[in-house]
């Protein structure tokens, strides 16, 4: 506004002096003017003025409803004001009151409003903090991908300081990290926050950081370093002189844990009867007290010292009751089914697992339904293998749930490397700096187009390398392939030989000297020979044609591909419980199918096997492969369990069978529904695949 505001003066003046008159009109206008812009900037300025008086009459209220409604007055009189570092300023301090007053939804809306005016004027200390607060939001709200990418953009900014901001972001970061079980990541990211903020005094943070350092440790089983961060965490509350008596209980309690691990149940029953051994404690926070009583008694439980079992359990059960959270009830009942089992309750200890399946399926919380469902298959041996299978099945659902978690939270970590660069608020320019703008914008566009293009022939590059190194990989397979063919069809034509011309001779000897003696005057010899002639001609036939079946079956696996197929088939009859039933079509000429088919098809087969041994619990299973002059087919058909296919998501298994189809520029079909099994036929053009071999 100031360049435009001097600019028009200029202006004016050169047309005063060029035409020397209309000067009484030219002096009103610009009078007119800068009043109108003094009023506007006088009106700005006042919904400022408002809005502090609003904000500092929240300091002085002990009223969480008078310093709500006056945080809401500040927020829509704020509305009115021109974007400035003072709104941002304000609306940062209107963002902490929304936190401190738990209204999240609120804090949500004004963090994103901030963020939209700190980007529209470039201010990226107020970009940083945006993100940080919509990160506090989503973590609150346990949508953890999103309150992690917000850390991750604010991390980046924050990153250029190195200053307490940096390390509490990464904090952040570490904890959601911590949360969705990448404790690799975690230790990295809290690691660094704790270099930064041991520089501080802010112990709060720091205990905070000790307390996750110690929990990744401990994740990692590497038990001496989770124990040197909690004795840490311990030592910050008495130098900074925290008056968090809840702090040392909880630090206390995850020794004890740490303990228990490493069945060194003397120092772990130690620590959990010091945190215990503040009154304070049940009363301010009867979750902790109970949690730490049930882990004391467990640890009992766990050294044979029954002293005060299972009242110690009871008791723990007693003040989870007077707590919203309920679902850690389960943990005590797994821990009272145990004790019972152990000192021969067998009614009391199923009883109790049953009521920690009960307790995990309300909570619905993945861990607790697993530790649930082992413990009822431990004590329960009548229902134990139905246990034992749900147990499983949710233990390998949680298992995938966790790697695409951590997959998801890899990407976003990728998708935000770029740097977030600084832009200063920058006034009196003139119209020369704009076309240098325009200049370096067009400069940095052409940069990035000459990157993305750089990228994305990278990209390309590497797709060719692998799709060589599959090549490579193929004909090694081969290769060895057909050295284990070649001596093993050599030792069946050995065999043979010596079936044919050595036992097949001598037993026709046999044959002729014992058909000598029927001239013999024994009554009972023209029968006895009669009988070992019938049996030796059946030996002599058996023996043929266990010869034959050695020569064919050298002629079925003559071509390495088939081999490795038939072995692949051959391993799943001898390792999974299903039938199957393959047939591999002879007349097709492998020799004229180039490999990347061979690599695809194989792959196909090898991944079609798999899903249907993890997901479709099927009792047989038909491969067939069979061709033409123009086309391969493959079919891999199950009787098992199905799926809708219009509904259900294509996991990557499946996606992965498409894609291998579609580099073959083959077609795939899919057929399935609920309990009637599943079908994919894959139609794979031989002649296309040919062509675009030869291309690369």
């Amino acid at each position: 506004m100031k360049f435009f505001t001097g600019f028009f003066y200029i202006y004016l003046l050169k047309l005063f002096f060029a035409l020397k008159k209309n000067y009484l009109l030219i002096f009103l206008t610009l009078f007119l003017f800068n009043c109108n812009n003094h009023e506007d900037k006088t009106s700005k300025d006042n919904y400022i003025q408002k809005t502090k008086i609003y904000l500092k009459k929240i300091a002085t209220t002990n009223s969480n409803e008078v310093a709500l409604k006056l945080n809401n007055t500040a927020n829509i009189t704020l509305h009115n004001a021109k974007n400035s570092s003072d709104k941002r300023e304000n609306l940062n301090q209107i963002i902490e009151n929304y936190f401190a007053l738990g209204e999240w939804n609120k804090y949500k809306a004004s963090s994103q409003k901030l963020l939209k005016l700190s980007e529209s004027s470039g201010d990226s200390i107020f970009i940083a903090k945006s993100h940080r607060y919509l990160g506090n939001y989503y973590y609150n709200e346990n949508v953890l991908d999103s309150s992690f990418y917000h850390y991750v953009k604010s991390e980046k900014i924050y990153k250029n300081f190195n200053d307490l901001d940096y390390g509490i972001v990464l904090l952040k970061k570490g904890v959601v990290q911590l949360d969705v079980n990448d404790f690799l990541g975690a230790d990295l990211s809290l690691r660094q926050a704790y270099s930064i903020l041991k520089k501080t005094e802010d112990y709060q943070r720091i205990y905070a950081t000790l307390s996750s350092l110690g929990s990744v440790s401990s994740e990692l089983k590497e038990y001496s370093r989770a124990i040197f961060y909690y004795q840490k965490a311990l030592e910050t509350i008495k130098i900074g002189k925290l008056q968090g008596y809840q702090e040392e209980a909880n630090s206390l309690n995850n020794l004890g844990l740490v303990y228990s691990d490493l069945k060194d149940y003397k120092k772990a029953i130690a620590s959990y009867k010091k945190a215990l051994s503040n009154d304070k404690l049940k009363n301010q926070n009867p979750e902790l007290y109970s949690i730490i009583i049930d882990n004391l008694a467990y640890s009992k439980l766990k050294s044979n010292n029954f002293a005060n079992l299972p009242e110690l359990f009871y008791n723990s059960l007693k003040y989870k009751n007077s707590i919203k959270n309920q679902s850690s009830k389960v943990v005590v009942y797994i821990h009272l089914s145990e004790y019972f089992s152990q000192i021969k309750d067998t009614a009391k200890a199923i009883e109790f697992s049953k009521q920690a399946i009960e307790g995990s399926k309300k909570s619905n919380i993945p861990i607790f339904k697993i530790a649930a469902f082992k413990q009822a298959a431990n004590v329960d041996k009548q229902k134990s293998a139905k246990y034992s299978d749900e147990y499983i099945r949710i233990s390998d659902s949680l298992q995938i749930a966790e790697r695409n978690s951590k997959d998801r939270f890899s990407r976003i970590q990728f998708e935000t490397k770029e740097i977030i660069q600084q832009n200063d608020v920058l006034e009196n320019r003139n119209r020369n700096l704009l076309y240098g703008f325009i200049i370096s914008f067009i400069l940095v566009a052409l940069l990035f187009v000459v990157r993305a293009q750089r990228a994305r022939t990278r990209e390309l590059l590497l797709k060719q390398a692998q799709q060589k190194a599959n090549e490579e990989i193929f004909n090694l397979m081969m290769s060895q392939q057909s050295i284990i063919d070649e001596s093993r069809n050599k030792e069946k034509k050995r065999l043979a030989q010596d079936l044919h011309d050595g036992v097949l001779g001598r037993m026709f000897g046999l044959r002729l000297n014992l058909d000598s003696l029927n001239s013999s005057t024994d009554p009972d010899a023209p029968q006895k020979r009669t009988e070992l002639l019938n049996e030796l001609k059946t030996i002599e036939q058996d023996i043929r044609e266990i010869s034959h079946d050695l020569n064919r079956e050298k002629l079925v696996l003559i071509n390495n591909f088939v081999s490795i197929v038939h072995n692949l088939l051959e391993e799943q009859k001898s390792s999974h419980d299903a039938e199957v039933i393959y047939s591999i079509d002879t007349s097709i000429n492998w020799d004229k199918i180039g490999n990347v088919i061979k690599i695809n098809m194989y792959r196909i087969l090898q991944e079609g096997l798999q899903n249907i041994n993890k997901y479709a619990n099927a009792n047989n299973i038909n491969v067939e492969i069979s061709g033409n002059s123009e086309n391969v087919y493959l079919k891999i058909q199950d009787d098992g369990i199905g799926f809708d296919v219009n509904k259900k998501s294509k996991g990557i298994g499946m996606q992965n069978m498409i894609s291998r189809t579609n580099d073959c520029q083959g077609i795939i079909e899919i057929t399935s529904a609920k309990g009637k099994g599943t079908k994919i036929i894959i139609t794979v053009p031989i002649e296309t695949k040919q062509l675009i071999e030869e291309q690369a």
